[in-house]
């Protein structure tokens, strides 16, 4: 039985899952922000990984997971360098300049971009349609970019557009791994997998960038440890699980959409036309590629 032949009651609360999942993602940039106002780009997301490390850590134990065979530690590690480690960094040097409605809009084209890869990765031949719909995808977001900076592309979209390739990358080894082990343990083990690095790198980080905690900061902080990095993605693998992966899909096209509320109710950011115009196309576009593949 495919999870969307399941029993009624199964796939409601398999939507409410993934629906709490997306909300969790769509929250991430507002909280980076809150949290860069009480620490540096470099020590919020070092120890943003701890944290997040040691609750996964702490769930993979006193569940007694067995430690993954040797064979699946290259693409943990890949895992690891998109996911945990370089999707939060480039994302929190950008978010230093920008604003979280540009991020969300330019960062929006990650599922376009993930599925560019997936393709790429597996071999795979995609429609007309579906290379039709990414390319226009990315159409829009370079000319939402160029026309926000001026003419030019800055320093933050270039940190942004940095991050969408080595978080799809992370995505795609993670999709590859999820086939043999849950989900939220590939995120888990790739949390633990950073330890060595994260742990020096919060101490060195936070003894060269000055700290001043505050309710936003020390909220942010928390929310991209344990509700973005960890827990977020726990609820979004189960529900996917219950709803099946096309479903799910479809729910996620209303994140960057949802990060534009929060930018707005959050931050106080006033929005320019193009940016909900510019979201609301890239999701068309994702949803046309979702159509093209199923």
């Amino acid at each position: 039985m495919t999870p969307e032949q399941g029993p009624p009651a199964d796939r409601r609360s398999g939507t409410l899952l993934a629906a709490l999942g997306v909300t969790a993602f769509s929250l991430t940039f507002p909280a980076t922000a809150w949290g860069l106002e009480g620490f540096g780009p470099w020590s919020l997301v070092a120890v943003r990984s701890v944290l997040a490390a040691v609750i996964a850590g702490g769930c993979l134990l006193s569940l007694r997971v067995p430690v993954p065979a040797r064979r699946h530690w290259a693409g943990l590690a890949v895992v690891a360098a998109g996911v945990v480690l370089g999707f939060p960094l480039l994302t929190t040097l950008a978010l230093q300049t920008s604003t979280t409605a540009h991020a969300a809009v330019v960062v929006g084209l990650l599922p376009l971009t993930t599925a560019l890869l997936s393709a790429l990765r597996t071999g795979a031949r995609p429609s007309r349609m579906f290379w039709g719909a990414a390319l226009a995808g990315a159409a829009a977001v370079i000319a939402f970019t160029v026309q926000q900076s001026g003419g030019a592309l800055s320093s933050a979209d270039a940190y942004l557009f940095g991050a969408l390739l080595i978080c799809a990358a992370g995505y795609t080894e993670g999709g590859r791994l999820a086939r043999t082990m849950p989900g939220w343990q590939v995120i888990g083990w790739a949390l633990v997998l950073c330890l060595p690095l994260s742990v020096p790198g919060a101490l060195v980080a936070l003894s060269y960038e000055p700290v001043h905690l505050s309710a936003h900061s020390v909220a942010g902080l928390l929310w991209v440890a344990a509700g973005s990095q960890f827990l977020g993605l726990v609820v979004w693998y189960r529900g996917m699980a219950a709803i099946g992966i096309p479903k799910a899909s479809q729910l996620q096209l209303a994140q960057p959409l949802l990060t534009l509320v929060w930018s707005v109710l959050l931050l106080g950011e006033q929005l320019t036309p193009a940016a909900p115009l510019t979201a609301a196309a890239v999701l068309i576009c994702i949803a046309l590629t979702q159509r093209a593949r199923g």
